[in-house]
Parts: C-alpha cells; structure tokens; sequence
C-alpha cells in the first residue's frame, strides 16, 4: 500500500492554508494514491452537493450546485455507506460528461466510482473519481481504496475543528443559513474577493450600509448576505423597492397606517418597519425616495421611532438599515433631490459592488451557475458552453452586468435546445446560440457620438494614432474629445449632454467614468 499520500495529508493539516487550497491538495493526494482522470470533493448543502474543489475538470464545475434529485449517480453514491462503482455501460447520466478538462467539447467520461464521506457518523458530502479510460478502476484494492476514503474524512474532520479554533468568524458564517438560492455570492476575482472581505466586515456590526452599483451588478445578493453574517439572522430581512411604489403609498408601506387614515385603508397595517423589527429592513433604490419621505425616514434612523399613517401613537422599533442605490447620491445632495442629512446617515459603510466588466474570469462561474439553473428549469440533462462561447463572454463589456448574462444564457439554451433536440445527452452551446453582434457598449456610444457630432466637432484623431495605440484606444479618445466638448458646450449641464449626444444619462455617466471623465466635474470645462 502507497502510504506517501496520508503522509501528504498529514503534513497539510500542519500548514496554514486556507480551506480551498486544503481541501484542493487532499483530493491531489487522492489522485496519487487512484490515478485518474478527475477526481471532485463535493459538499452536501441541503439537497444540493457543492463542489469544494476539484482535479481534472474545468473551472466552471466550482460553480455548479449540483441537485440530488437531478443526478441518479450522486443519488447512488449517497444512498450506500460503500464505495459505489458503476458499469462503464451505465445508462446513469454522468454529471460530469462535458466537463473534464481536456479541451473537447463533448467527452463522456467512461469510468466512474464514489464514496459518501461521513465526519463523526454524519453524511458530510462525497469524493468521486472519473477516468475516461474503462475498466481503470479494475485493480484497485478495496481495503486500501476504503483506508484512503477513511483518510479523507479523517482530514476532513481534523481540518474543520482547525479552522472552528483559528477563526471564530467562521463559527457566526457556519450559523447564518447556508442558502444555494439567489442568496449565494459567486466569484473568486480580486474584485469580488474584497467586496466578501467588506461584507464580513461590517456584517457582525449594525452600522447602516449603502450598497452602490450599476443595475443588474447584484446589490440584492449582497444585502442578503450581510443579513445572513449578522446577529440578526434568525429575524427577518424585510425588503422593499422604493421606485415599485407610487409616491402617495410609499409612506404607509413604510410606517404603516390606521384605519380611515386615507381612501382605501379599511383596516390598520403594519409597514415595513415593524415587520423588519429586530432584523434587517432592506431600501433597494432608496435614490427613488420622494423628499417628503426621505425627512421622515430620517426621523425614524434618529430615534429608532415610527408613527403610523393616521396615528399620534409612537412605535419604538429595533431595525438595521441596509439601503441601495444605482444612483450617484453624492451628486443627487448637490442637486437638492437627496436629503445631505440623511444620506450621511444611510451611508455609514458605503459599499460598491464591481461591474461584471472587472470581474475577469468570474464571467465563467458564473454562466456554469446559471446553466445548471437553466438545465433543472428546463428539463435537460447537461447544457455545456463551447470554447468559443467561452471566449466571446470573456471579452463582452456587459453593460447590463449579472442580469444581462443569466437572461442571455437563458435564451441561448433554448435555442440550443430546440436546435439539438431535449434529449441529446450534452446540449453544446456556441455563440450563435448566444445571439451577441460583434458590438460593445463602447461600440454603440461611438456610433451615437460620431452620428451626434459629425458636422460640428472635429476629430483630432488620424489614421497614424490607430495604427500607433490599436483602435480601442483611439475610439476611447475621440470619444473623450467629444464628451468634453459638449461638456464645455452645455457648462456642465449633465442632462443636457445627453440629450444632446442621445444619450441616457446613466449610460452617459458611466461612459465618462470609463473614460477617467469626473461625471461631476464638467462645469469646470467652461
């Protein structure tokens, strides 16, 4: 019997690593000790086995959450105390065909095994090892084969008491509910990496906190997650939209009324804030706010006290304020639509969340989380992305960030499917499926410049600087020509420029800000 992978293993629990890179050399140690092609250590989360790291596949398979109920061979493998091998003729649907990492696009794998994994007589997850070669499993010693497995929870289990002892921050992350849904942060950019590393800090506190953002970056998902690392997590999160509501029913919804406070309250209501007492109310697009309820809500931050609508009775109310915005609040203060009072008050730890633009590779993990949504919604085996699908997410500006990938996903899997038929064993996603022109966000401002400006804002750009600086650069500095142009033109009048350039103006804004262009800066420009 190999002994140097316990060795291996053993040695680790020494190091100081963190769990991913833990968890990635033991499943390395593994595939010394059973040479194989892919070897996958997934944790079980409810009714889903997430992967907590993986040998062998590609890198999208961290992403994947994989259901029970969906997968028969992870059903199997869970249902026996065993290991489980299967046939290499098994009409079982392998969830792995498609993504072992060997640069094909459709590969079945041909071997397969699996163990459950139990730490201290519980289910913990399982190990499963893939080879494309049959029958490579043959010669395996079962003794030996079950003392590597016992090897594994063993770690396992020596690694998790570890990390309780050296992190108690970990201890109130284990206690907050471990959510599969819309509710989990996916990513692993520098981007995202600090935006997790604000949210775990100011999460234990009650500090209010003002999540900044374009739309569709996902500032919901981060609200949540600060709800669920707080002391607050077993109360409610409480949410409401306050650009979803007419301006003369914003109030009640907020504080609630009495009845016959107005036409249409036929009995007393409770608002948000008493259903949010003791937890987490969430103000998504509190930018929409009228003036009127913004001096109220002010009020309520100060004295942690509320009135409903119609009523002289005074409500004490213990709630945490999470807010958030796609607006520029800053801006909105000196422009008189913003309370300044009570802005200071949302914004005691401002937290931006990154455009999918700066998030680099996290493109991928996330369209293999949204495909294993589309596939259970569906109803399709496995929907797996072609290289060159791949590449083209990869160097897309996603105006419409997060959102814009999973709504095209979806429809890019349903033309694949209607193409390949519901029941070919891997559905292959290429980028006529995906439907994305050859065009950028940046593409479509400069053709709206250019035709916006042709006759009377000369280009200093020639010939000579493309083949110098590559024509992006050189598109990015005519359009920064132009923009501070109609800057000086209309004195810094943001509205006006882009009314002038045909332009919405957060999609203006966010030009500029691309560009190193200070959105608010233009009336120095006279």
């Amino acid at each position: 019997m190999n002994i140097s992978p316990f060795i291996d293993i053993v040695e680790d629990l020494n190091r100081d690593l963190v769990k991913s890179e833990r968890y990635l050399r033991l499943i390395k140690a593994i595939q010394r000790a059973i040479p194989c092609d892919a070897v996958a250590l997934l944790k079980l989360k409810q009714d889903y086995l997430v992967p907590v790291a993986v040998v062998g596949l590609k890198q999208e398979a961290l992403a994947r959450q994989f259901s029970i109920h969906h997968h028969p061979r992870l059903q199997q493998i869970l249902a026996s105390p065993y290991i489980t091998r299967f046939d290499a003729d098994s009409s079982l649907a392998d969830p792995y065909d498609g993504l072992v990492d060997d640069g094909s696009e459709q590969l079945h794998v041909h071997d397969c095994m699996g163990s459950t994994i139990y730490v201290d007589g519980k289910v913990w997850g399982v190990l499963t090892l893939d080879a494309m070669q049959a029958g490579s499993f043959d010669a395996l010693n079962p003794t030996e084969t079950r003392a590597y497995i016992a090897g594994v929870a063993a770690a396992i289990k020596t690694s998790e008491y570890i990390e309780a002892l050296e992190a108690k921050v970990e201890q109130s992350h284990q206690v907050a509910q471990a959510s599969l849904g819309p509710s989990t942060i996916i990513g692993k950019s520098v981007a995202i990496n600090a935006l997790q590393a604000d949210i775990d800090t100011v999460a234990s506190s009650d500090l209010s906190v003002l999540i900044s953002g374009e739309t569709g970056v996902g500032k919901e998902l981060v609200a949540k997650s600060i709800h669920q690392q707080s002391r607050r997590n077993l109360q409610p999160l409480v949410q409401i939209n306050c650009a979803a509501l007419p301006e003369s029913i914003v109030e009640s919804e907020l504080f609630g009324h009495v009845k016959g406070a107005f036409s249409g309250a036929v009995s007393d209501r409770c608002g948000r804030f008493e259903l949010a007492d003791g937890g987490t109310l969430f103000l998504d697009e509190v930018g929409e706010l009228p003036l009127a309820v913004q001096a109220k809500l002010l009020r309520t931050l100060q004295n942690g006290e509320i009135q409903r609508v119609g009523s002289d009775n005074i409500i004490v109310v213990d709630v945490r304020i999470v807010a958030a915005t796609n607006r520029h609040l800053q801006q909105e203060v000196k422009e008189g639509r913003f309370r300044a009072d009570l802005y200071h008050r949302l914004s005691v730890y401002p937290l931006p969340v990154p455009p999918l633009r700066e998030r680099g590779k996290d493109v991928i993990l996330l369209a293999g989380y949204f495909l294993e949504k589309c596939q259970h919604q569906l109803g399709v085996t496995k929907l797996r992305l072609q290289q060159t699908a791949i590449e083209q997410l990869m160097h897309y500006d996603w105006p419409g960030n997060v959102r814009e990938l999973e709504h095209l996903l979806s429809r890019a899997a349903l033309r694949a499917i209607s193409e390949q038929g519901r029941h070919a064993s891997i559905i292959s996603i290429n980028c006529a499926h995906l439907g994305m022109e050859f065009t950028t966000q940046q593409s479509q401002v400069t053709s709206e410049l250019t035709k916006a400006h042709s006759e009377d804002t000369p280009s200093t750009i020639e010939f000579a600087d493309i083949e110098t600086y590559g024509l992006r650069n050189a598109t990015d500095e005519y359009q920064r020509q132009v923009i501070q142009a109609v800057l000086a033109k209309e004195r810094g009048n943001l509205a006006a420029v882009a009314r002038t350039l045909k332009l919405d103006r957060s999609n203006l804004i966010r030009t500029m800000r691309r560009l190193d262009i200070d959105p608010y800066a233009g009336f120095m420009l006279v």
